[in-house]
Formats: structure tokens, C-alpha cells, sequence
């Protein structure tokens, strides 16, 4: 089966500086101590990772690079495309509400391999709290100067500030919202899955938003497909297989399970759903969203 990860990382700590994942103390973090994770994880490591799986291409999504160069990480991940093909895409940091983001705007957009941008909302830790970053006037300047720069939206914010989103994609109906990591459906209890289900539900009516279905890792908890069977079908029948992509998120759920743990349990969630569906959710949604195969210089190669 084809696929195309529609989410990972690239980076490489002792070349670059991304704070969370050089200085001490480690940040809190929701699957919990994430030093494994801290030195390089490039196209070697990647493939070693996914090995035994047909990967065409794949996304890079920004890492929180050093927030003193804004540019930076979508420079060197052009660099590191025109160098070896790969990634396809990638997913850039730009800070929605920072005075210089029009200028960083002008300088990422016209890279090939990017496509959208993100800047993760400020958030409260459980529902019930203060309105969350969506909100703030500056932030929502800044989402509308993504239509004029014809870049995407990146969204990662747990599902019970989702309901910020309308009013934010109001400002510029035209940019593509795409919701990270399924909208975090952390709380499995009864009570967090419904209301995790009601967000989604709500968000599925913008037409311009999709879903990456990933991040479902549990803190201290092997990922398996007995606690995300039923999240990952919601998420399909409330969005279609159209509006919806798997991914990775490596090597970051690399936390909670190995790359085939995951794609193996995407593969057996779906085993009904027939072919046309299964190589949306594996392939076509995430060609079509981020433009794979239709950039002028096609960065794509095998297991990228």
C-alpha cells in the first residue's frame, strides 16, 4: 500500500538550536519524559523507522526552531529538500502574532516545499478555562494575512478550543485549516470522548477544514488499537475519507509505538472501508491538500 506521511519532523539538535530539545530542563510534555527524542532524526533515522512500508513522500511539520530566526527552519528544510528530494512538503513556523510575520511571510512563501504554516495557539489544559489564543487580536491579524502569502493553516489545539475555530476561519474563508492530531482527544473517558466527538463534529461543517489523524498517544501507555480503534473511524465518518490523512507524527509518537505499531493499526481500523477510501486516508488526501506530485520541481522519492 501507498502512503504518503502526512506529518513528521526533521531535525537535527546539535546543528541547530530548537529550545525544547536542547535546553534543561525538558519542558512539560504530554506523553512525558521526551529524551529519546532530543538528538538527530533525519532521512536515515526516518527510514530505519519506517522500514517494510511503501512510503512515496511525506510532510515535514515545523519543530520549534529558535524563535530569534524565524526563517530559519524553512530555509534549511528547502536546503535539505533540494539536497536529497525529500520532504515533499513541509509545514512552516511562522508566529502569528509577532510584528514581523509579514515579513516572514515574504521570505517563506515562495519556498517550493512549503505549503502551509503554524503557530500552536495558546491553550488551557482542560476544558472550562479562559478563552484560548485564537482569540487574541493579533493572532487573528495574523491568520489573515495567510491568504494574501497562499499559504495553508496548520492547526494543533486540543478539541475544547475548537470552538474558537469558526469565528477565526471567518477572517479568510479561503485558507485551508488543517487540524493536527485529531484533535487531541487526550481524556478517554466517557465524558472527554463526547465531548471530543461534539468539537469534531462542529469543526467537520467548515468545508475548508481537514484532519490529520495522529498524536493519539497515551502518556505511560504502549500505543494499541484497542484504545484508538473507534477515535480513528469517528474521525473518518464525521469527516470522510476525503477530508482526512493519516500520519506519522514521527519521531514524536515514536514515544508511544513503533512507525508499523501505528500504520498497522490505521491499516486494521480500515480494513472495511474499500479501496478508494483506504488510498484517500493512506495517500490522496494529503496529495491533494499540500500539492504532492503538482510542484513545479517534484521533490518527491521513495520512503522520503
Amino acid at each position: 500500500m501507498r502512503l504518503i506521511d502526512a506529518h513528521h519532523h526533521f531535525w537535527d539538535p546539535d546543528r541547530n538550536y530548537h529550545p525544547w530539545l536542547r535546553d534543561a530542563p525538558m519542558i512539560p510534555f504530554r506523553y512525558g519524559d521526551y529524551s529519546a527524542i532530543r538528538g538527530r532524526f533525519m532521512a536515515a533515522e526516518y527510514d530505519a523507522a519506517a522500514g517494510g512500508w511503501d512510503v512515496v513522500a511525506s510532510v515535514t511539520m515545523e519543530g520549534e526552531w529558535d524563535p530569534a530566526d524565524p526563517t530559519g527552519e524553512a530555509l534549511w528544510m528547502q536546503g535539505v529538500a533540494d539536497a536529497t528530494g525529500r520532504p515533499a512538503a513541509h509545514v512552516a513556523q511562522a508566529w502569528l502574532d509577532r510584528d514581523d510575520l509579514s515579513a516572514v511571510l515574504d521570505a517563506i512563501a515562495p519556498l517550493p516545499i512549503v505549503k502551509s504554516v503554524r503557530h500552536k495557539p495558546r491553550a488551557n489544559a482542560a476544558p472550562g478555562g479562559a478563552p484560548g489564543g485564537m482569540n487574541d487580536a493579533a493572532y487573528r491579524r495574523g491568520f489573515k494575512k495567510l491568504a494574501k502569502a497562499g499559504l495553508m493553516f496548520d492547526l494543533q489545539a486540543p478539541w475544547w478550543h475548537l470552538s474558537e475555530v469558526p469565528a477565526l476561519a471567518d477572517l479568510a474563508p479561503e485558507v485551508p485549516i488543517i487540524l493536527n492530531h485529531t484533535g487531541l482527544p487526550s481524556d478517554r473517558s466517557a465524558e472527554g470522548l463526547a465531548g471530543w466527538r461534539a468539537a469534531m463534529e462542529a469543526i467537520a461543517r467548515l468545508p475548508q477544514v481537514v484532519v490529520k489523524i495522529s498524536g493519539l498517544g497515551l502518556p505511560d501507555r504502549p500505543w494499541c488499537l484497542e484504545d484508538n480503534r473507534e477515535i480513528i473511524r469517528r474521525t473518518i465518518d464525521i469527516f470522510g475519507p476525503d477530508r482526512a490523512m493519516f500520519a506519522s507524527n514521527f519521531p514524536v509518537d515514536g514515544l508511544c509505538g513503533s512507525f508499523d505499531t501505528i500504520f498497522s493499526g490505521f491499516d486494521i481500523a480500515t480494513q472495511d472501508y474499500g479501496e478508494p477510501a483506504r488510498d484517500a486516508l493512506f495517500f490522496g488526501t494529503a496529495a491533494r491538500i499540500y500539492g504532492i506530485g503538482m510542484m513545479p520541481n517534484d521533490n518527491r522519492r521513495r520512503n522520503t
